[in-house]
């Protein structure tokens, strides 16, 4: 067999057809529902306490902190009501040994430390009225004037969530191991050291990043609704999207406002169908998910984000290398290469190390149109230490490549047509016309060509959406979802403080904490007397 025939083998067993895609969408409605219903299903559908999402006309200052491995960011963001905002933002490097540290305590007295730093090198004028306000505590009614940030806690490891800034600390991930921590709500830790340091901080809202896509999509994009979905198809994917709260049908603990009749939901879709109802499965598939750190689960992440798309790739390269029926990366002599040389890969090329392929090379496949296939083959040489690779098989990788990224992208299809199905948008008649708006985040969709371009053809021979359905759902880019997303979020917690009977609580918090350390404070002047 030649390789352009094992070539053309291995991209049909990638095809994921029209009909695979209808399939796929139906599979994907019944999980979601069945997510709704009860806990401990494919699809976690996770309730996020976050009952709206903005239109762009919302204006304010609000702060946004993200702890996401190992670094830590700070930010504050100036909406301007018109769909724009202004951003300031500092990055600090998470020391190591406080992500081992013994107690929780000592990792988040850092973070609050982070937040001064930021409110005093950015905000000074504003933090030393506030502060001077809080020490002095001049007025009966403690801090009747002042104005208190929301602030929206950006934290990229697994809770379970109790109210939109309420949420314990399952397990720590990416380096991170405080064991005091597990257990314990986050959001409190946080303000706990904040308060220590009078900081005129609250932590509004417990912030997932891709609700975070979903929320800086909804402020930027044109249009009155917001977005429906916001998704992250990048080292992993994710989407999040707004439920009728009707059809969230299993119980959910904490307070949460009713008034909207809505909530995001969280779907944590890289596990939709671990059973493979409908999920493609090739040899290199099972493969690879055998060798990974969790088998049996992710399995719609493991076909669609770019974490696995490389390893895929590098499978299938692997087996062409050790099948003795074709001639793959190896010249008899220099004549046989068009390069007038011969084929070489280095003893020590990652092609034989598992994740060894980053998914950049897929990209570089995908946008190479030159006669010769000569950016890819430099990619090959540079990224893979495969030299001088001739186009026969440049050309094959190529294939092969595209093959993935195109199934990945009709995956990516699936769950987005799924979603703008679920939540009706399309045949409401106050949305008559207009688009669908969906924000997108992440490596694949900012830097694999033709990417969205391959998720709309895909959209277009779904049931029930169709050509004119698929041109109404606008893909863009989200602004960042872990700064700006949180902020808006933190935006949405303080709407829901003053709609919720309790609205006066957080400067009656203030209030009291502020009276018990004046009256501390006079306690130790007496003390100091005696």
């Amino acid at each position: 067999m030649t390789l352009a025939a094992e070539t053309q083998s291995i991209v049909k067993q990638f095809e994921y057809t029209d009909d695979d895609v209808n399939k796929g969408v139906k599979e994907f409605l019944r999980q979601m529902d069945e997510g709704l219903q009860k806990d401990g299903t494919s699809l976690s559908q996770i309730p996020t306490y976050v009952t709206g999402v903005p239109n762009g006309t919302e204006k304010g200052l609000y702060m946004a902190v993200d702890l996401g491995g190992t670094n830590f960011r700070v930010c504050s963001v100036k909406l301007n009501g018109d769909g724009t905002f202004n951003i300031t933002s500092d990055k600090v490097a998470v020391p190591k040994a406080l992500m081992v540290a013994k107690t929780a305590e000592e990792l988040f007295a850092f973070l609050a430390l982070q937040v001064r730093r930021f409110l005093e090198k950015h905000h000074g004028d504003h933090f030393e009225a506030h502060i001077r306000r809080r020490m002095t505590v001049s007025s009966p009614e403690g801090y009747k004037d002042e104005h208190v940030f929301r602030m929206g806690f950006t934290f990229s490891f697994p809770v379970q969530q109790m109210g939109i800034n309420k949420g314990t600390l399952i397990r720590w991930t990416k380096g991170f191991d405080i064991q005091d921590a597990v257990g314990k709500d986050v959001c409190a830790l946080l303000q706990d050291e904040i308060d220590k340091l009078h900081l005129p901080v609250k932590v509004a809202a417990l912030v997932n990043d891709t609700v975070g896509t979903l929320m800086a999509h909804s402020y930027g994009a044109p249009g009155s609704h917001g977005a429906v979905l916001g998704a992250i198809f990048g080292t992993g994917t994710n989407g999040a999207y707004v439920e009728k709260m009707a059809n969230v049908k299993k119980p959910m603990v904490g307070e949460y406002d009713l008034s909207t009749g809505e909530m995001v939901i969280n779907t944590e879709w890289g596990s939709f169908d671990n059973q493979l109802n409908v999920l493609p499965n090739t040899p290199w598939d099972v493969v690879l998910d055998k060798q990974s750190v969790n088998p049996g689960l992710q399995m719609y992440e493991k076909r669609v984000s770019g974490m696995f798309l490389g390893e895929i790739l590098r499978l299938v390269i692997l087996d062409l290398l050790k099948n003795p029926n074709i001639s793959f990366l190896k010249d008899d002599n220099s004549s046989t290469n068009d390069l007038r040389s011969t084929t070489d890969i280095a003893e020590n090329s990652s092609i034989f190390q598992q994740w060894g392929v980053d998914s950049a090379i897929l990209s570089v496949a995908a946008g190479d149109h030159t006669p010769a296939l000569s950016l890819l083959r430099k990619g090959l040489d540079d990224s893979l230490q495969i030299h001088a690779a001739a186009f026969e098989d440049a050309q094959a990788i190529k294939s092969v490549a595209d093959a993935i990224g195109r199934r990945a992208a009709r995956l990516a299809a699936v769950a987005i047509a799924a979603i703008v199905l679920q939540t009706g948008k399309l045949s409401d008649p106050a949305r008559k016309d207009e688009p669908i708006d969906v924000g997108v985040d992440g490596s694949l969709v900012e830097h694999y060509p033709y990417f969205r371009a391959m998720i709309h053809e895909a959209l277009s021979i779904v049931d029930g959406i169709g050509k004119e359905g698929a041109d109404r759902i606008r893909i863009g880019l989200a602004e960042d979802g872990s700064g700006v997303g949180a902020a808006l979020i933190a935006l949405v917690a303080a709407g829901m403080e003053k709609n919720s009977a309790g609205s006066g609580e957080i400067l009656g918090e203030l209030r009291s904490t502020a009276k018990a350390q004046a009256a501390a404070a006079v306690d130790d002047e007496k003390a100091t007397s005696d």
